[in-house]
Formats: structure tokens, C-alpha cells, sequence
């Protein structure tokens, strides 16, 4: 589980790192920083999905919704 939690952090780091190193080079300051770490954040929580869909999937769907109608 501890996949989910590298992968939404690692996706937000590599937007904002693209974004900041792309506004020192073009001197478009902050736009690019913000707009690269919206789509790192997208893709964080992107990938947490599928990772938490898959988890689920190799369950076999036990888990927190067979709990005796509770």
C-alpha cells in the first residue's frame, strides 16, 4: 500500500520540478511551475486510482464492503 502514497508524491515532485526548470529557462514566472504541478497532482491521484483499483481486484472483493450489511 505504501506504492500509493510514493506514487502521488513522485508524480507531484517531477511536475513541479518540469514546471520550475521550464520557467527559469523560458522566464514565463510562476505559469508553467503552476500549470506542470496541476498535471503532476492529476497524475498522482491518477495513478493512485489504478493502484488502489488493482489492489482491490487482486482482493477478489473481500474487504470493507462484505461486512454483514454494516
Amino acid at each position: 500500500m505504501s506504492v500509493v502514497g510514493i506514487n502521488l508524491v513522485t508524480c507531484t515532485f517531477v511536475g513541479l520540478a518540469m514546471g520550475y526548470f521550464l520557467d527559469k529557462w523560458l522566464g514565463t514566472k510562476p505559469w508553467c511551475l503552476l500549470i506542470f504541478l496541476v498535471f503532476g497532482i492529476a497524475a498522482g491521484f491518477k495513478n493512485m486510482y489504478l493502484e488502489v483499483k488493482k489492489l482491490q481486484e487482486q482482493d477478489g472483493g473481500r474487504g470493507t464492503h462484505g461486512n454483514n450489511g454494516h
